[in-house]
Formats: structure tokens, C-alpha cells, sequence
């Protein structure tokens, strides 16, 4: 159980003043919050020892019917107002 100290403490470390009152509304409300995260990580405990991830990393399925490479090239190039070489020639951006 967290005690007027520890609000203060945590007050100098935020670097915030506190008076009286509001250190003692602070410590009726952080302690339920406190209890409230602590049964989060005992879920999160459980719930990560039950579940365990498979073996198979980024899975992808191979193309069925995969064009040669370049079969289109010529196509593409033709239908460019401007080209060089096979290489489509745009305006510098930059």
C-alpha cells in the first residue's frame, strides 16, 4: 500500500506541487489503479503460456501463372510519350 511519502515522491519526480488534499485524493485513487495493472500482467502472464506462436514466418503463396520477366517490357515502353533504352524517361522531380 502506497503511502503519503510515495505521492510525494512522485510529485517531486513529475515535478509537480501538490497540497494536502490533493495528495490524499491521489492516494485513495493510485492504489486501486495499482491493484488493477497488477491483475493485467497475471492475465497477460497466463494468456502468453497458453499461447505459443507456430513455427511458419510471412507465408505467401506462389504465383500460379508468373509472367517472364521483361515479356511486357516493350508494351510498357511503347505506350510512354518518352523513352531510352527500354528505360521509361520522366520529368526530374527534384
Amino acid at each position: 500500500m502506497l503511502e503519503i511519502k510515495d505521492i510525494e515522491k512522485l510529485a517531486k519526480l513529475a515535478r509537480i506541487e501538490l497540497s494536502l488534499e490533493e495528495k490524499e485524493k491521489l492516494l485513495k485513487e493510485v492504489d486501486p489503479i495499482l491493484g488493477y495493472v497488477a491483475q493485467l500482467k497475471e492475465v497477460v502472464s497466463v494468456v502468453g503460456e497458453e499461447k505459443k506462436a507456430g513455427e511458419l514466418r510471412n507465408v505467401v503463396r506462389n504465383d500460379e501463372n508468373p509472367n517472364e520477366t521483361g515479356i511486357n517490357t516493350k508494351n510498357i515502353v511503347a505506350d510512354m510519350p518518352a523513352s531510352q533504352d527500354d528505360y521509361l524517361k520522366v520529368e526530374k522531380i527534384l
